[in-house]
């Protein structure tokens, strides 16, 4: 699922020879200046910050100016997406709920009608077979089919379909494109590629990263290499304490605009290739979703076989199961609401 969302964002989304591009290399430059400043005073000492301090805010604009068209060599987009998720797993999980809590709802709601009108069909088949394994077998097929539906209604069909002007068929993950476009955007913009991540990533390697081997490239050898580290360990230093330079961070936001470009360009899409490209996304999950329904199903059955149906005090085996099933469900939309409000 990480890798399917790092594609999408790299080669279909988002370009950061555009995003960068937007950054105005003078007032960046003035914006970064006092770091640099202190790190080269840090770094190298005062002889050195002060050979450097009238020349520093003529350089540093010109550096900028060929950063942001070589951008794409000297940070990996697809490194600082990927490296996102794995470094906090969290991130990828609170993705899917943001982006799918509607579907994940409509899943769990669903289970209870669905999983009624097939139960009719469990119970039919009970009366018709009273064997050991019909419960069973029928339980793991009503788990199996009731998730299976709800997928198919979430995705299928893509395109609207107008049932004799009654009311329009859509998949419910469709037919919520902007919203998901939106919140899909947001998300990517404050959690995956927002102004600390990026940076951080564009000074990563110190003396041995793609940033300072930029730099040597744009700056002639009788310059020193611990002048291209302090450079470096400044953007590091902006990266890793955004309360210390707020503008900075706020500019590179606001102008990379990584936000408004992931939600509109999701918009854009026709509803059949908004589903092709973010679909392929849960795939996965959803093969995990209903078998895991087919094997609820079949421990259920066999619960409900090994309860018996039938014989002395089946009245009340079948009372009791049907209380204990209400109170676990009533249990777990209780906890369910209890979460949403803390």
């Amino acid at each position: 699922m990480a890798q399917r969302l790092v594609d999408i964002v790299t080669e279909k989304l988002l370009s950061l020879e555009e995003a960068f591009g937007r950054l105005d290399p003078d007032k960046l430059g003035r914006l970064l200046l006092p770091a640099m400043e202190k790190s080269v005073l840090e770094e190298c000492g005062k002889t050195w910050s002060t050979i450097l301090k009238p020349v520093l805010p003529i350089l540093l604009p010109l550096i900028l100016k060929e950063l942001n068209v070589e951008i794409d060599q000297v940070l990996n987009l697809n490194h600082v997406v990927l490296s996102a998720f794995v470094r906090d797993k969290e991130v990828l999980v609170d993705l899917f709920q943001k982006v799918g809590r509607v579907e994940l709802e409509f899943l769990v709601n669903s289970g209870f009608g669905f999983g009624f009108l097939l139960g009719l069909a469990q119970m039919g088949a009970w009366a018709v077979k009273p064997a050991f394994w019909t419960l069973p077998v029928a339980g793991a097929l009503v788990g199996y089919v009731t998730n299976w539906i709800a997928i198919k209604l979430l995705f299928e069909p893509a395109e609207p379909v107008n049932i004799g002007n009654l009311f329009v068929l859509q998949g419910l993950f469709e037919s919520r494109q902007i919203e998901v476009s939106d919140e899909f955007g947001d998300f990517m913009s404050k959690r995956v590629l927002n102004s600390q991540s990026l940076l951080r990533d564009l000074s990563e390697g110190g003396s041995e990263g793609d940033l300072f081997k930029f730099l040597r490239r744009h700056l002639p050898y009788p310059i020193p290499e611990h002048i291209l580290t302090a450079a470096v360990a400044a953007i590091d230093d902006i990266a890793r304490n955004p309360a210390k330079y707020p503008e900075v961070h706020a500019y590179v936001s606001q102008q990379l605009d990584i936000e408004d470009t992931l939600s509109r360009r999701l918009k854009k899409l026709s509803p059949t290739q908004f589903e092709d490209l973010l679909h392929p996304v849960f795939q996965e999950d959803e093969i995990i979703l209903i078998g895991t329904g087919g094997v609820l199903g079949l421990a259920a059955g066999a619960l409900q076989t090994r309860l018996g149906w039938g014989g002395p005090g089946a009245t009340t085996k079948a009372l009791g199961t049907i209380f204990v099933t209400l109170a676990s469900s009533l249990g777990l939309y209780a906890l369910q609401k209890y979460e949403e409000v803390t």
